[in-house]
């Protein structure tokens, strides 16, 4: 039985496109080439995980057109709307050195010292870096922390710990 952290998502379908069961998927993945040699996903469907072969990969605006086999109408790709694609952890892009699957550090709790922030709930990808919003869980404050070297210190992925130094007045009132 395959466990959900042996997983990552690589898409979201949105939309069906055309009358082929071709699906119309927005990317969460930095490298966006990578659908270029996709051969299988997973995607799950009423609890279960079925597996699916990529027939056909083209690109139009800002989505990703995706044919897979056996998803030959409409009606059939319309079963899948709001689905994720995933790809097998193992089969996942090489990952650089300070680079992290977003999957992997959602729910971290983030410190500055030893007083705890809150908790790493959301990662908006801005284009020149990433910026990391850390919710606190008592007042649902957000706080958006810049996914930098210089203010991510530390991360823990086996203890769910991020340590950072916030750059001087990132907290202060409006």
């Amino acid at each position: 039985m395959e466990k959900e952290k042996d997983f990552l998502a690589v898409g979201k379908i949105v939309n069906t496109h055309g009358v082929r069961g071709e699906l119309r998927v927005i990317p969460m993945t930095s490298d966006i080439s990578r659908f270029d040699y996709l051969l299988y996903t997973w995607i799950r469907v009423d609890g279960r995980l079925r597996e699916y072969r990529v027939t056909k990969v083209r690109y139009h605006k800002q989505f990703v057109l995706v044919k897979l086999q056996g998803i030959d109408n409409m009606t059939d790709a319309e079963t899948l709307k709001g689905c994720e694609l995933l790809v097998d952890r193992e089969h996942a892009r090489p990952l650089e050195e300070d680079e992290y699957f977003i999957c992997d550090i959602i729910g971290m709790q983030v410190y500055e010292g030893d007083q705890l922030l809150g908790e790493l709930t959301d990662v908006l990808e801005t284009g020149s870096n990433d910026v990391y919003v850390v919710t606190d869980r008592k007042t649902k404050k957000e706080i958006l922390i810049p996914a930098l070297k210089s203010v991510v210190t530390q991360v823990d992925l086996e203890n769910k710990r991020m340590q950072v130094i916030l750059p001087e007045g990132l907290l202060d009132e409006v």
